[in-house]
């Protein structure tokens, strides 16, 4: 009945700055992307990475996300990487912070960065 999970949506504050983080530094891909004409919504773009689809959805004056790390709701996406100390170094050569960890977690190492809106993405090396 029930097959996978489509796609996770992702409202950002500016979609090209965002779209730019997701395929230049993490390596998705585009797959479509076009105008919407419904208010508030402005654009939305679908980015792949390795079969998982996020939408990215332009609307007009986006509110600001809630600071609270534990409210109720979807806290994080985690992306599953290769090699975790590769992974870190190249993120650093980007500029791109480390936020937690790496850490052991058992058999798999975690760490977690955030998206250009400040969204958490978790790694995770199994």
């Amino acid at each position: 009945m029930f097959k996978k999970i489509d796609h996770i949506e992702i409202v950002p504050t500016d979609i090209n700055k965002t779209m730019d983080f997701y395929a230049s530094v993490l390596g998705f891909k585009v797959r479509e992307r076009f105008p919407v004409p419904m208010t508030p919504m402005r654009e939305i773009a679908y980015l792949e990475l390795g079969g998982t689809v996020i939408e990215l959805i332009s609307v007009e004056k986006p509110a600001a996300k809630p600071q609270d790390p534990w409210i109720v709701g979807y806290r994080a996406m985690a992306v599953e990487v290769d090699d975790m100390d590769s992974t870190v170094n190249y993120l650093k050569s980007k500029g791109i912070e480390i936020t937690w960890g790496p850490v052991a977690m058992g058999k798999s190492k975690r760490a977690e960065i955030r998206d250009p809106d400040g969204l958490p993405i978790e790694l995770r090396q199994w």
